[in-house]
């Protein structure tokens, strides 16, 4: 819209709608302006920061960044994933903040620690109640191959005999940062669709 009032210095008022439009300044961000549209894993980015993708891309990009744990501390294991959330590892900045007390609202189960023959159906209960997606991420050297007590009678030898595991953190007991990383590897794999 153009201004009607006249200046005293008799400069004509500028009719900014038109101005905008005519001379919009382009991007100076690495690898956007002045470049043809490139594929960037499934996103499309082009001049003036507008990025195309899919529906499906869009939403492996928020499951992505906000995994539910369903907390299933079962030994030792379960100390350090508890350290993981605290204040000083902070989980929260990778989205899994509040580990679930329910399966329903979970869609990540963490098995940290032994699992027995006796504890394996409650498990599987437990992850058949979670709803699709679901992935399940195993902490420690028991839940991935009976650790210590792997010639024990009473320890499963893997909790990939009882569910699909998709993430192995390895250790005994693991790290926080270990686990933190288990996250953030779980998050590469549900970004790529898996």
């Amino acid at each position: 819209m153009a201004i009607d009032q006249k200046t005293p210095t008799g400069v004509q008022p500028i009719d900014f709608e038109e101005d905008v439009i005519q001379r919009r300044p382009l991007t100076t961000q690495t690898g956007m302006g002045g470049h043809e549209p490139r594929m960037i894993s499934g996103v499309t980015a082009s001049d003036d920061n507008i990025v195309f993708t899919s529906v499906n891309m869009l939403v492996n990009w928020a499951r992505s960044r906000s995994p539910w744990p369903l907390g299933y501390g079962l030994a030792c294991c379960a100390i350090e994933m508890m350290a993981s959330a605290a204040s000083h590892h902070d989980l929260a900045r990778f989205g899994a903040e509040v580990f679930r007390s329910s399966p329903r609202q979970a869609d990540v189960m963490i098995v940290a620690g032994t699992v027995t023959h006796k504890m394996a159906p409650r498990l599987r209960r437990l992850y058949e109640q979670m709803p699709e997606p679901k992935w399940v991420i195993a902490m420690g050297n028991c839940a991935s191959s009976g650790g210590e007590f792997w010639d024990s009678y009473a320890t499963l030898q893997g909790v990939d005999t009882v569910v699909p595991v998709d993430v192995y953190v390895p250790g005994c007991p693991p790290r926080p940062e270990a686990l933190t990383e288990g996250v953030l590897r779980l998050r590469e794999k549900i970004f790529k669709g898996g």
